[in-house]
């Protein structure tokens, strides 16, 4: 979804909540995380990556977690939508934590398939085919993935008591003009400040280019898919921000709530046992985020074949995030994008360029 907000979110929730039930045992951890979709038939480690650059370090895991929209109501299944694709870095070098938005209209070649959006991927080869055209395109090795449905986003923002978010007036009307508000009957919100619920949060950060007459513009002046990525972050920080305030007892009842959902990964107990001890052992709840492509190493326009997409210069954008992910200390302020000595190195695939959309 989103998910940028809001897998990171979901995620740290878990990581919590699990982090609590460690003090039992690594025996209560487990027993929690049973319930969670395992299909170590797509483990990221039986990609085949033969002839393709990624950069790596024992002491930084990056986890994919990818939003799909698997909702009852949608009608989709296995393989559905790929809506949100970020990286999670839990980056114990430094001791940070890290989440790396990738905008998924960004123009990649996908192996095998020629060039097209980065969500188009997981359509044409499920969640390896996505790993494998993040590698190519970005030099970066993943060591695991988390699906999470829309349906297990709404369960976190009902069990934590809403998510307070400040609508503008295109926004709310936006929202109860189309179908992103999932049932009807919640499609009341209005603009300025409020409590939404899990439907009308997820449906929220859904909201992205003009439809039914209304162009949604964020508070800040965002629009289209830059206005989505907005949203979505804004949310997560305001989930995260209630989360922070509960009993870690509580987290734990979100934790299986969610798990109960459509949960999927390809990681198992132990690891993310072992990872949970890692961010208890930083001791940081701060998450310090990039979005992928940066400025101005990218245009918008249409592709043949393709339609509206982003452009990008893929060695800029493979050098920016290595950068983040593996050198960014996060001390110092806000993490700024100058490209490196060495950013002719990223080398990639010429893709076609986009033209100006009319």
């Amino acid at each position: 979804m989103w998910v940028k907000r809001v897998l990171y979110v979901v995620a740290l929730i878990v990581s919590g909540a699990l982090g609590f039930v460690a003090a039992k045992g690594q025996v209560a951890v487990i027993d929690t995380l049973d319930v969670v979709q395992r299909d170590y038939d797509t483990s990221f480690s039986k990609v085949d990556l033969s002839g393709i650059h990624v950069n790596s370090d024992n002491n930084i895991v990056n986890i994919l977690l990818v939003g799909n929209d698997y909702r009852k109501e949608s009608g989709y299944s296995a393989g559905g939508l790929t809506d949100t694709m970020l990286i999670a870095t839990l980056d114990m070098k430094h001791g940070t934590l890290k989440l790396t938005t990738l905008m998924r209209d960004m123009l990649v070649e996908i192996p095998g398939h020629g060039n097209n959006k980065l969500n188009a991927a997981n359509s044409y080869g499920g969640i390896e085919l996505l790993y494998k055209t993040i590698a190519q395109n970005f030099n970066i090795q993943l060591d695991g993935y988390v699906e999470v449905s829309f349906d297990a986003f709404k369960t976190v923002v009902n069990d934590v008591g809403g998510v307070e978010i400040e609508l503008t007036e295109s926004e709310a009307a936006y929202l109860n003009a189309t179908n992103y508000i999932r049932p009807a009957k919640y499609r009341t919100v209005k603009a300025g400040k409020h409590t939404l619920n899990g439907a009308q949060a997820l449906g929220y950060c859904r909201i992205r280019k003009y439809a039914k007459g209304i162009q949604p513009v964020t508070p800040n002046g965002q629009i289209d898919d830059y206005g989505r990525t907005w949203r979505q972050r804004n949310a997560i920080t305001s989930i995260f921000s209630k989360v922070k305030k509960m009993p870690k007892s509580q987290w734990l009842k979100i934790a299986k709530d969610v798990l109960k959902q459509n949960v999927k990964t390809d990681l198992s107990n132990k690891q993310i046992f072992n990872y949970i001890k890692d961010v208890v052992m930083m001791g940081t709840t701060t998450i310090h985020q990039l979005q992928i492509p940066v400025n101005p190493y990218f245009s918008g326009g249409n592709v043949p074949g393709v339609g509206s997409c982003l452009s990008i210069q893929k060695e800029y954008q493979a050098d920016a995030i290595n950068q983040f992910v593996f050198k960014y200390d996060g001390k110092g302020g806000e993490f700024t994008y100058t490209p490196s000595s060495d950013v002719s190195g990223y080398v990639s695939s010429s893709t076609p360029s986009a033209s100006p959309a009319n």
